[in-house]
């Protein structure tokens, strides 16, 4: 059966660096600026928003706060009575939220639907948040008791690289310079304004810091204070929306494709999995088909560039052969030869990813997709890729448990 088309109008993002238990103020706060931020970017009235998806991981650990689909209602009175809803799907909770509210549109329930993605981090010591973290792992199992499980784990999925491929260290560090130097064109990145490890020898010294396995702190993504929105809306209402605004509709992104899949929760289970496969996380490869083939594209090569998932190095790693930008194992290879530059064939997180942008873990999946819309649109400013058509997606939760994966275009 076709898919219904389901437009995205545009949104905003909170300013990633921000500390908002430094300034003294509550989520909601922050969630009502970014809501109307949002409004006015997409040139959108409170009364047209027919529901609000919530993305958040763990905002009962973080906050002790629940029902998050309440708080959407603060940004404006208009609001009230709005149908509102939360997903989690640990840091793939965005695109879960995305896949919801599009699913929404497509079956003629709503015209046009706000999905916000939101996590506050930086309320408690790093050990305990490592804690909180591993929840998105199967816990008992993998992680109780354990300091920085999750590093641990993407750890693991890099020694699995060089138990089946080879893997030097080198291109691990390539991939976190690089994302961290395409973070500084971002005026919304966390990192933005961090000193370049190359320029001061003490930031150098920090970046090389072990943190568990051959995961080091330039290895890892940000802890993030972070919301992001997107409007999502149906063909009809984006005809209409185009005319009022004298724009043509071909000019309006589409989600044109998409992929889910679900793997095991446990890492040596995905790994067991696998062991006769071409690729470490064949789930995750068949999320990105799926996208493909709705989307109507034969190869990564059709794409202008990609935003994916780097919650650590590895990650991206992954993605870079998962996507099929090289043989199974030769990820090195585009590395090399630079295709995944922000000048390159096929740029991947020009905006920083989750290394340099940061990663509030319920609101990624959601500012990714905005920054797809922002390349399609010609409005990513300094990190724009030129002439960019068709962006893909890639956002995991877990250690690739939950994998989604998008191409956004007009």
């Amino acid at each position: 059966m076709k898919q219904a088309s389901v437009y995205i109008l545009g949104g905003a993002q909170s300013d990633f660096a921000r500390n908002w238990n430094r300034e003294g103020i509550h989520f909601s706060f922050v969630m009502r600026e970014t809501i109307l931020d949002a409004l006015d970017a997409a040139k959108l009235q409170p009364r047209e928003i027919g529901t609000a998806h919530i993305a958040n991981f763990a905002a009962e650990l973080y906050t002790k706060q629940g029902q998050l689909g309440a708080f959407f209602l603060e940004a404006d009175p208009s609001f009230h009575g709005l149908p509102t809803s939360r997903h989690e799907a640990a840091c793939a909770s965005g695109s879960i939220a995305i896949l919801a509210a599009a699913a929404d549109i497509e079956a003629g329930r709503y015209d046009v639907a706000a999905v916000v993605g939101i996590e506050q981090m930086k309320t408690v010591d790093s050990v305990t948040g490592g804690d909180f973290l591993g929840t998105a792992g199967w816990y008992e199992r993998e992680c109780k008791g354990k300091d920085y499980s999750f590093p641990s784990l993407f750890g693991r999925l890099g020694e699995e690289y060089d138990l089946r491929f080879g893997l030097k260290d080198e291109y691990l560090a390539h991939i976190s310079n690089l994302n961290f130097a395409n973070a500084r064109r971002n005026p919304l990145a966390q990192t933005r304004n961090w000193p370049a490890p190359q320029n001061d020898p003490q930031q150098a010294g920090k970046m090389e810091q072990p943190i568990a396995g051959r995961i080091k702190v330039r290895d890892c993504s940000q802890v993030t204070d972070g919301i992001a929105v997107v409007f999502l809306a149906s063909a009809k209402f984006a005809a209409d929306y185009a005319l009022h605004r004298h724009i043509s509709l071909d000019s309006v992104p589409r989600i044109l494709g998409w992929g889910h899949r679900t793997a095991p929760i446990e890492f040596d289970a995905k790994m067991a999995e696998s062991r006769d496969h071409q690729y470490i996380l064949p789930h995750t490869r068949q999320a990105i088909l799926d996208s493909f083939r709705r989307a109507g594209i034969g190869s990564a090569m059709e794409l202008s560039g990609i935003e994916t998932h780097d919650c650590f190095t590895t990650s991206e790693y992954m993605a870079i052969d998962h996507f099929g930008i090289t043989r199974p194992g030769e990820s090195w290879k585009a590395i090399e030869d630079g295709t995944i530059e922000f000048n390159g064939k096929l740029p991947i997180n020009p905006s920083g990813g989750l290394i340099g942008v940061g990663h509030p873990v319920g609101a990624t999946g959601v500012r990714q997709m905005l920054d797809a819309y922002h390349q399609v649109t010609g409005s990513a400013g300094r990190y724009q890729v030129e002439g960019a058509e068709k962006f893909g997606v890639l956002n995991l939760g877990g250690s690739a448990t939950t994998s989604c994966a998008f191409v956004v275009g007009p």
